[in-house]
Order: structure tokens, then C-alpha cells, then sequence
């Protein structure tokens, strides 16, 4: 299982951040994604597995003038 929030999502090998919004339905723009410590970049959500078992912590895009 994979946590999202207050939410759980199957996990399956080889998924990656994309993979799980795509399951998720959110299409949002987020900007990072945590998984334990390290953040990632959206541009990596594409080829950054998401471990069995991990929480992760979706970021919004937030702009401001």
C-alpha cells in the first residue's frame, strides 16, 4: 500500500510518483513530492519509484507576486 494523505492506493512494482497520480485522478500541477527526506522535482515524478509501504507528501505549485 501506498499512503496519500488519508487515503491508501495499491502499490505495485515500478510505480512512480506519475503512476500514482495517474491512479490517484489528480491531475493537479504539484511541484515536489516527499517520500521519507528527499523531495523530488515534478520533472522527476516520471522516473522516481515510490517504495511499498511509503507516505507521500504531495506539494502544490504556489505562485505569488
Amino acid at each position: 500500500m501506498v499512503r496519500v494523505a488519508d487515503k491508501e492506493f495499491v502499490w505495485r512494482e515500478g510505480m512512480t510518483i506519475t503512476d500514482l497520480l495517474k491512479e490517484m485522478g489528480d491531475h493537479y500541477p504539484y511541484a515536489v513530492a516527499r517520500i521519507g527526506d528527499p523531495h523530488i522535482s515534478s520533472p522527476d515524478f516520471d522516473t522516481t519509484t515510490v517504495p511499498r509501504n511509503s507516505v507521500v507528501f504531495l506539494i502544490p505549485l504556489i505562485a505569488g507576486g
